[in-house]
């Protein structure tokens, strides 16, 4: 008698050693040191001891000028005018022709008493200059706008990676079952590479961003019609509840229809919470007048950050808000000058908002765009403001709160600004200090798929201590 033996092959025997009891004794190992510690909804709970409870991401999609606005290059202004000839790889796809070197067309001024060299149009960001730590080191890989944002924001320069924001709820669930855990604010228009920005991935469907409309109303149909009342409608859910679990059990590796009905789940919740939360008219005037919301430059940009800071104080575990156009080839002045005017008061408000109401400890804020810009730029455009092209090579960030080093400047670039040199990390580095701020492991936070336990670093990554407070 013939025993007919399944199809294997090796990758299908090294998953199926990983449901061993080696793999237990491994994981009891990896995570001994979790035992009696709650556990989030949602989400297998922090690695280790941290130093945030949730993220504000404040992306300025473009790539803002790091020599323009937190690394100034006094250099600049004794090399204006004259011819640069870059040396071996480019670092922008239009360096190509006769360069000449471009001075910042905005002055500096030291700010707080740890002295922060910053842009003099960033007025009101100044006055909080001491909860900032600016970060000059990092490095991107990528000179194109589209792949730079996949990057930043998932790790993977080609698409198809969960956000940042996905991770970090994979990791550690939602902090509030009736709100989105993951919730992105955009600008009226998209960033490049578009809502695969947030997406996640190959994470489950539910951990994806939230995207909130910046016009008209944030979420479409959050209310139901009039004939629909909540009981019709949690009878209707219940209904496809039942159906979902009959499809389960003949098909238990489909996810989509559970991950659907989940969404359901979670906007019938928010119709109840939603409402209140996006209405800011019952914030007292003079937190509306903190964030410039009424005022023609900083409205827009205000409500998002007033938004964010309302979510992560419902206990939504990851914000992204978005700020688009800073691609500045061409005058400065104007460009940059009006987009810093746009964000400065709300960002600025956002800080003070979050320290007054004892919540910046625990929320980490981040501000940065895709990669920086070059200290030269293209001779016969005959540009009489300046502009400036891509540059992977040198960049600049901030973090404020959430366990970061208040007032401390971390890193350098050259004297034109042209690439780092000092504390040099590369984006999956970048990732993995935000993940363990977070309490979160890179190492630990995977996930199999496509044969094998993905990352957000991809292929790991390092924390940079300079950038954890002692």
């Amino acid at each position: 008698m013939s025993i007919e033996l399944p199809f294997t092959n090796r990758r299908n025997v090294l998953y199926g050693l990983g449901a061993t009891m080696g793999t237990v004794a491994l994981n009891s190992l990896l995570h001994g040191g979790q035992r009696g510690e709650q556990k989030r909804p949602g989400g297998a709970g922090p690695h280790h001891v941290a130093r945030a409870k949730n993220c504000i991401f404040l992306y300025m999609e473009g790539g803002p000028s790091h020599i323009d606005t937190f690394d100034p290059k006094p250099r600049l202004a004794e090399l204006d005018g004259q011819f640069f000839q870059r040396k071996g790889r480019l670092l922008s796809a239009m360096a190509s022709g006769k360069r000449r070197y471009v001075k910042s067309p905005f002055g500096f001024r030291q700010a707080g008493q740890a002295g922060h060299w910053i842009c003099d149009r960033f007025e009101h960001l100044a006055g909080v200059a001491d909860e900032l730590c600016i970060y000059r080191g990092g490095q991107a890989e990528s000179i194109n706008h589209p792949t730079a944002n996949l990057h930043m924001n998932t790790g993977n320069r080609f698409g198809g990676d969960p956000a940042v924001g996905s991770w970090v709820t994979h990791g550690l669930g939602a902090g509030n079952q009736n709100l989105p855990a993951f919730v992105v604010l955009p600008d009226v228009y998209y960033p490049q590479a578009g809502p695969a920005n947030w997406s996640n991935g190959f994470l489950p469907a539910e951990l994806q961003g939230t995207p909130l409309r910046a016009k008209g109303s944030p979420i479409l149909d959050l209310h139901p019609p009039q004939h629909m009342t909540r009981r019709m409608e949690r009878r209707n859910l219940d209904l496809l509840s039942d159906l979902e679990k009959s499809h389960r059990e003949r098909h238990p590796d489909h996810e989509v229809l559970e991950a659907r009905l989940h969404n359901y789940e979670l906007a019938f919740r928010m119709q109840t919470e939603v409402p209140g939360l996006i209405d800011l008219g019952g914030e007292p005037e003079q937190v509306r007048r903190l964030y410039g919301i009424g005022e023609k430059h900083t409205d827009a940009f205000g409500r998002r950050c007033l938004l964010a800071r309302r979510l992560v104080e419902k206990g939504v575990r990851f914000v992204q808000a978005y700020s688009v156009g800073w691609d500045s080839h061409d005058d400065l002045v104007n460009n940059h000058g009006n987009l810093i005017r746009s964000v400065d008061k709300p960002i600025a408000g956002l800080i003070r908002d979050l320290r007054d109401r004892d919540l910046l400890r625990e929320t980490l804020i981040i501000w940065c765009g895709e990669f920086g810009r070059s200290p030269d730029n293209q001779a016969h455009r005959g540009r009489q403001n300046g502009g400036r092209d891509h540059n992977a090579k040198g960049m600049s960030m901030w973090f404020a709160g959430g366990g970061v080093p208040a007032g401390k400047v971390i890193g350098a670039t050259d004297e034109i600004g042209l690439e780092a040199v000092e504390v040099v990390h590369p984006i999956r580095d970048i990732h993995c200090s935000i993940l363990h701020l977070l309490g979160l492991d890179d190492n630990k936070l995977t996930y199999f798929h496509g044969g094998r336990f993905k990352q957000l670093s991809q292929t790991g990554g390092a924390v940079i201590k300079e950038l954890v407070a002692s």
